[in-house]
This record gives structure tokens, sequence and C-alpha cells, in this order.
């Protein structure tokens, strides 16, 4: 869970847009496809580390993953979510 301080003052590095955290379904739902090499970052490399937690940019396109309670805030490193 993402300190609600820091959540308030977070945004989306490419639109400015808000950041909400990311439900644990949907946390869970991307690990699996971490575990079976199937899900790519927006630079088109494959995620191979498992997420911890995720910030879903507004308009719900891509989420920013979180590891080691650290956000991941790099346009680039942002997963496209269907």
């Amino acid at each position: 869970m993402v300190d609600p301080e820091l959540l308030s003052v977070l945004c989306c590095p490419e639109t400015r847009q808000s950041l909400r955290s990311a439900s644990p379904a949907l946390v869970i739902d991307l690990n699996r496809q971490v575990a079976a090499g199937s899900l790519r970052d927006r630079g088109g490399h494959v995620v191979s580390e498992k997420l911890d937690d995720g910030l879903v940019r507004a308009d719900g396109k891509f989420l920013y993953p979180i590891r080691n309670s650290i956000p991941v805030m790099l346009v680039e490193a942002a997963i496209p979510l269907a």
C-alpha cells in the first residue's frame, strides 16, 4: 500500500494524470502473467520481476509498478492495461 501522502503528490510522468492504487486482484492477475512470462512493459520488455503493488493512471491505460516499496515512475516501465 502506498502512503496516501505520497500518492497525493505523484502523477503520471507522461500525461500528469493522477494515480490510484491498483486493486489486489489486478496485481495478482499481473503477477500471474509475470510468472507465465507473458507480461510486457511499455518499452516492449518482458516483465520478469514480481510486482509488489502498482499505481494505475487515471484513464486506466497504464500501471506503474511498485517494487521494494518504491514506485517505478518511468514511462517505458509502465505496464499497458487491457
